[in-house]
C-alpha cells in the first residue's frame, strides 16, 4: 500500500544551536491516517523537530511543507496561558479564525475533559493545565496533531479516554511520549531521532527495541572496520541504550515470587494477618493499617476519601497506588506513612525506618557544582551505596554518564542528565523505604529505564504513585486502587492484573465495551496443569539460563580487553560472533520461560 500523501513534511531540514548542529538534512512526512511516534535520547532534539513541523522554529536549512489550508495543532509540554483570562478563552483560541463564534465546541470538549471554563488558567494544577492544553489541541478538528508528552500529569482514566479519542482520529498524528503502554497501543510507525538524523520504520513502537538492536548490530559490525576509538564509542551507545532494556530474568523471577507471596497475604484475610502481627513487628512489618477511614467537610456536605480500608505492608513489598486525580491517593499515602491521622482505625509503623522521598518537584541542584561534588559532597572519590563503598566513576556509569563528565558542572547537563544525577544522589542515601510520587513525569525513556532498573534491585519497601501502566506492571507486587467516594481495594500484581481482578462497574447498564473484557477472565479459567514435557522444560530452563548468563558474562569480559582487537582481529570477531549467538540463545530461553510460566499460572489459577 502506498503511503498517504503528506499533509506536512520536512525536506533536508537542519537546525543548529550555538554553532553545533542539532540535526542535519532531516526528511520526514506526516499524512492523513498516520499514527507515528518520535523517539530518541533526551537532548537529541525531538521537541525542537516537532516545533519546526509546527512552524514555531525556522530551520537553518531545508524546506517545511504544509498543504494549503491544512490545520496543524501542536501540544507543548508546558502550555503558555499569557493573555488568557479564563480556561474557556485559552481553549477558544484553538478554533480556526472563521469559527471563533462556535463556542459550543469549546464547552463540549471542556466538559469531556472535566475542566471548568471559568477558571483562571494560571491557577491550574499540573493535571488541569494538561487537560486544558489538550482541549485547545482537539477543539479545532485539526488535520495533523503534534503531541509532545501528552500523558504527563494525567490520571489513568484520562489517559485511557485520550487513547480512545486518538485511535478514532482520522488525521495525521505524531507523538513524543515516555509512556510505553500509550505508544504500544497508538503508534503504527516509528521515527527515531538518533545522532542528528531520523531513521524510520513502518513497525509500531512495540517492535522498536528489536529494530533498535538490529541497527546497533549492523553499525557495530561496520565500526569494527574502523579504529578502536570509534568501536569503543559504538559500544558505549549500545550499552547505554539497548542493553538496559534486556530483561534480567533473575529480577523477573523474583518479582513473580514476591507477587505470589503478596497474593497469599492479601487473600489470607484479617484473622491470619493478626496471627502473625506480633512476630513481624520486630523488623518485617513496615505499615499496618486497620480499618482506617477519612473524610472532609465541604460546602456540599461530608466527602468520604477513605472508607474502612486495611492493609499490611512488609519489608520488600512494592505497592502501587492508582486512581483518578482527586480520588484520595495523596490522603491515603499520608495516612499510611504517619503524616496524617485517620478519623477511624489505626496505623502502625515499623521500627528503624529510613525513608527516601522522590516527587514531581524533585530537590534542586546547585548549577555550579560538579557531578563529583554532588555525589561526594564531603570530598573523596567514594560513594556509599547499600552500605558498600563505590568509586564515584563506576557509580556514575551505572546512571549512564560518561566518566569524562565527572568534573562537568551541573549547568552543562541536559534535563535528562540532571534527572539521572538526582536519581544517583537519591539512591546513594541510606533508606529502607522509598516513596515515589509520580516519578515518571518528565523523564525521558533512558532515565525511565534506569529508574526501573535501580528500583528492580532495591531491597527496601516501595510505595509508588504512578499513572504509567507499563512501569507499574514491571515493578509492583500489589496495586491499591483508589476508586473515589471512599472505595479502596488492594489487588495482587500490577496494573494489568488489577484490570482482570477488579469487579465490574455497578449500576451502569451501558458500560463501555472496553470494561467488559476486564471482568471476563475471572469467569472461567482453564483447569489443569502443564503437560509432562512442558513442565520438564520449565524445570530445566532456570539452570540453562544461568549457564548461558555465565557464558555471556565470560565472553563480554573477553571483549572488554581494550587491546584484543589490535592484537588479534580474528579472535575479536570470533568472540563477538559467539557473544551474539549466546545472547540470542539466552533471549530465546527467557522468552520461553516467561511463556511457560504464564501458562502454568493460568492453568493452575483455575483449579480448586
Amino acid at each position: 500500500m502506498a503511503p498517504p500523501a503528506p499533509i506536512t513534511a520536512l525536506q533536508g531540514v537542519s537546525v543548529t544551536f550555538g554553532g553545533r548542529p542539532l540535526f542535519e538534512t532531516i526528511d520526514l512526512s506526516i499524512g492523513r491516517g498516520d499514527k507515528a511516534c518520535l523517539v530518541g535520547r533526551n537532548g537529541s532534539g525531538k521537541s525542537t523537530l516537532m516545533k519546526v513541523l509546527a512552524g514555531m522554529i525556522q530551520p537553518d536549512g531545508g524546506t517545511v511543507f504544509t498543504q494549503p489550508g491544512a490545520r496543524i495543532a501542536y501540544l507543548p509540554q508546558e502550555p503558555d496561558f499569557t493573555g488568557c483570562a479564563t480556561v474557556h478563552d485559552y481553549v477558544a483560541a484553538g478554533l480556526p479564525a472563521d469559527e471563533r463564534d462556535e463556542t459550543h465546541r469549546v464547552d463540549a470538549v471542556l466538559d469531556r475533559l472535566q475542566v471548568p471554563g471559568h477558571l483562571d488558567p494560571n491557577t491550574l494544577s499540573g493535571g488541569e493545565a494538561r487537560r486544558t492544553a489538550l482541549a485547545r489541541t482537539l477543539v479545532g478538528a485539526p488535520d495533523v496533531m503534534l503531541l509532545d508528552e501528552p500523558t504527563n500529569h494525567l490520571d489513568l482514566p484520562t489517559i485511557e479516554w485520550l487513547e480512545e479519542e486518538l485511535l478514532a482520529y482520522r488525521g495525521g498524528l505524531l507523538l513524543i511520549s515516555h509512556d510505553r503502554s500509550f505508544l504500544n497501543r497508538l503508534a503504527k510507525r516509528t521515527l527515531w531521532l538518533d545522532r542528528g538524523t531520523v531513521r524510520a520504520t513502518d513497525r509500531g513502537f512495540a517492535e522498536f527495541e528489536t529494530w533498535q538492536a538490529e541497527v546497533f548490530e549492523s553499525e557495530e559490525i561496520a565500526a569494527q572496520k574502523l579504529d578502536r576509538k570509534i568501536e569503543g564509542e559504538m559500544k558505549w551507545l549500545r550499552e547505554g541504550i539497548s542493553a538496559r532494556r534486556t530483561r534480567n530474568m533473575g529480577r523477573v523471577r523474583a518479582l513473580l515470587q514476591l507477587r505470589t507471596d503478596r497474593a497469599e497475604r492479601i487473600k489470607g484475610g484479617q484473622q491470619a494477618k493478626l496471627a502473625v502481627a506480633e512476630a513481624e513487628r520486630g523488623g518485617r512489618l513496615v505499615i499496618e493499617a486497620e480499618r482506617i477511614s477519612k473524610g472532609f467537610d465541604t460546602a456540599d456536605g461530608r466527602k468520604t476519601i477513605v472508607n474502612d480500608f486495611s492493609t499490611r505492608i512488609l519489608r520488600g513489598d512494592r505497592v502501587g497506588l492508582i486512581g483518578p486525580n482527586g480520588a484520595g491517593k495523596t490522603t491515603l499515602l499520608k495516612m499510611l506513612t504517619g503524616q496524617m491521622e485517620p478519623d477511624e482505625g489505626t496505623v502502625r509503623l515499623g521500627t528503624n525506618m529510613e525513608t527516601a522521598y522522590f516527587d514531581q518537584r524533585r530537590d534542586g541542584l546547585d548549577p555550579e557544582d560538579t557531578i563529583r561534588k554532588v555525589l561526594c559532597p564531603f570530598g573523596g572519590d567514594s560513594v556509599m551505596v547499600n552500605g558498600q563503598p563505590r568509586h564515584v566513576a563506576g557509580y556514575m556509569r551505572d546512571f549512564l554518564f560518561d566518566t569524562r563528565q565527572l568534573d562537568s558542572p551541573v549547568k552543562a547537563l541536559s534535563g535528562g542528565e540532571r534527572n539521572r544525577l538526582l536519581l544517583a544522589r537519591l539512591f546513594a542515601r541510606p533508606s529502607n523505604m522509598m516513596i515515589l510520587d509520580e516519578p515518571t513525569n518528565d523523564l525521558d525513556m533512558d532515565t525511565l529505564d534506569l529508574l526501573e532498573d535501580v528500583l528492580g534491585d532495591y531491597q527496601g519497601t516501595l510505595l509508588l504513585v504512578s499513572h504509567d501502566r507499563d512501569f507499574l506492571d514491571r515493578l509492583v507486587t500489589s496495586t491499591i486502587a483508589v476508586e473515589g467516594d471512599g472505595v479502596i481495594a488492594e489487588y495482587p500484581g500490577g496494573y494489568s492484573d488489577y484490570l482482570v481482578q477488579r469487579p465490574p462497574p455497578k449500576e451502569k447498564a451501558a458500560a463501555p465495551a472496553k470494561a467488559k473484557p476486564a471482568a471476563a477472565p475471572a469467569a472461567a479459567k482453564p483447569k489443569g496443569k502443564l503437560s509432562y514435557k512442558d513442565q520438564r522444560e520449565l524445570d530445566d530452563l532456570p539452570a540453562r539460563m544461568d549457564k548461558l548468563t555465565a557464558e555471556v558474562a565470560k565472553l563480554e569480559a573477553a571483549l572488554a580487553d581494550p587491546d584484543l582487537f589490535a592484537r588479534d582481529a580474528a579472535k575479536f570477531q570470533k568472540t563477538s560472533d559467539q557473544l551474539q549467538a549466546k545472547q540470542n540463545e539466552l533471549a530465546a530461553a527467557e522468552e520461553r520461560w516467561l511463556e511457560l510460566e504464564a501458562l502454568r499460572e493460568e492453568l493452575e489459577g483455575g483449579r480448586g
